[in-house]
């Protein structure tokens, strides 16, 4: 699955995190390469691959593509080793600087430490500015760089890096799901929250991997294990994997259920459940909250077309292929005037007019943010000859800013924000629209509703949002600064 690019307004998450630890020396940079490319869904700005040989930790990060980053090249000056740590990176804390590219690699006196993060944590002003008045000098301005100080200084009066760790997460606050390679250990964590997603893979050679996605795990024959449990600290060293649960079951459950609506691909399996079947679960729901007369229900490439489907099969209205998808629009698509974007949505996305052509056409798609894409969409199938236009999203109303790993601007951005349904209809020129209700969100992966972070519908966060919403100090400072 690929995100939406500059032509439209699809959300971003942070990152995608990788890890690997196996029993002999061999080429783990191709390993975590493969499991990069899965993941390349989960950030487009940058990559990198950190490589442990022996203790000594070389990493190769830039701004890219995994395909644009990596080469056979730049692969084999890093590739052997018995671990690896990989990233790909979406900043929504930071900016899109090359410095800011993860893994972040910290050298120190107990030992070298590369550090892969996603997530977003809410108290990293506070943080950094405890630690810059210590007299720690920072080179980026993620707060991946704030946990790892953390780290560091924790590990200077610890007598491991994972109890290092654990007295870190006493004090970072927010959603984290790390990966951490020191010179002999591989180290998964997850927040207490547990509000990104992380998991264990087994290689048939009996070597363990982390992953924010099992379709990271397929990728390189892996097989899942279970998650990291939110709040677990799991430490793999010598082919052995040991768990610590200090921090299990301390705070209140808040997996963002949006992973299953967008961010996730579809073939992932997550807390047990497969993102596919969650998503038609989502169309399913909405085919039973806003039944409608209608001859074909398409969704919107690609992370529309599972709810898409669902919506069919509960309602008995024909699912057909609606958009025909360009694959081969890259992230650098230009796009100049604003003419040369609806221009641009057309290279992107064109509609089967076959499909549409006379036809009451149900359109799926998993959210609406500031509504700009959806507009061009509909104008699309307008021209297509679709006399009539249900607009169903298989997410809730944005309403809230996220603070925990997703770009959900603040709420005067937010169309939903400023339009009820019926000025919604008007909006975007639809003959009806509906949206899945946050109780049906609740319950995409079971019958009985389950706990997730639901704020960005809601307004009701698991744990408090940061005191200062936008960032920090010192980014405001930077951001005057000139390149």
């Amino acid at each position: 699955m690929e995100k939406r690019d500059e032509i439209f307004e699809g959300l971003h998450e942070e990152c995608g995190v990788f890890g690997v630890s196996v029993p002999e020396r061999e080429n783990v940079a191709i390993l975590a390469y493969y499991a990069l490319y899965a993941l390349q869904h989960r950030g487009q700005q940058s990559a990198g691959i950190a490589v442990n040989d022996d203790g000594v930790i070389t990493a190769h990060c830039d701004e890219g593509l995994v395909n644009e980053v990596f080469d056979e090249a730049s692969l084999a000056k890093i590739g052997f080793g018995s671990m690896a740590v990989g990233h790909v990176r979406y900043s929504t804390t930071g900016y899109e600087k090359r410095i800011n590219c993860q893994p972040l690699v910290v050298n120190h006196r107990k030992g070298s430490m590369a550090i892969a993060h996603n997530g977003n944590l809410t108290n990293d002003a506070e943080l950094r500015e405890e630690l810059e008045l210590a007299g720690s000098i920072f080179h980026t301005t993620t707060d991946t760089e704030v946990i790892a100080y953390t780290i560091t200084k924790e590990r200077l009066t610890t007598s491991s890096i994972e109890e290092a760790v654990s007295r870190s997460m006493d004090k970072i606050k927010g959603a984290y799901s790390l990966v951490i390679m020191s010179p002999k250990k591989l180290i998964g964590a997850r927040d207490p929250n547990g509000f990104r997603p992380l998991s264990i893979g087994r290689l048939p050679d009996g070597g363990y991997c982390l992953a924010s996605e099992t379709c990271a795990l397929d990728s390189i024959g892996a097989k899942l294990e279970r998650d990291v449990e939110p709040g677990e600290i799991v430490v793999i060293q010598n082919g052995e994997l040991v768990s610590r649960r200090e921090h299990c079951n301390t705070a209140k459950p808040g997996f963002c259920v949006f992973e299953y609506i967008y961010f996730a691909r579809p073939d992932s399996v997550i807390n047990g459940c497969s993102v596919h079947h969650a998503r038609q679960r989502a169309g399913e729901f909405l085919a039973e909250q806003y039944p409608v007369p209608a001859d074909v229900v398409i969704g919107v490439p690609d992370s529309g077309l599972d709810a898409a489907l669902g919506y069919s099969r509960r309602s008995g209205i024909p699912y057909g292929i609606g958009f025909i998808k360009n694959k081969y629009i890259g992230r650098t698509f230009i796009q100049a005037k604003q003419s040369d974007r609806e221009k641009g949505v057309r290279i992107k996305l064109n509609p089967v007019s076959e499909t549409v052509n006379g036809k009451r056409v149900v359109l799926v798609d998993d959210s609406i943010v500031r509504g700009t894409t959806i507009k061009r969409i509909i104008r699309l199938l307008r021209e297509a000859g679709a006399t009539e236009v249900h607009v169903r999203l298989a997410s809730p109303k944005f309403l809230y800013p996220c603070f925990f790993g997703t770009d959900v601007p603040s709420s005067e951005n937010l169309i939903a924000c400023k339009f009820d349904d019926d000025g919604l209809v008007n909006e975007l020129g639809v003959d009806t629209i509906g949206f899945l209700s946050i109780e049906n969100a609740k319950r995409l992966t079971s019958d009985e509703p389950r706990e997730f972070c639901t704020g960005c519908f809601s307004g009701k966060y698991p744990c408090d949002p940061p005191k200062n919403k936008w960032v920090n100090k010192f980014m405001n400072k930077l951001s005057d600064q000139k390149d």
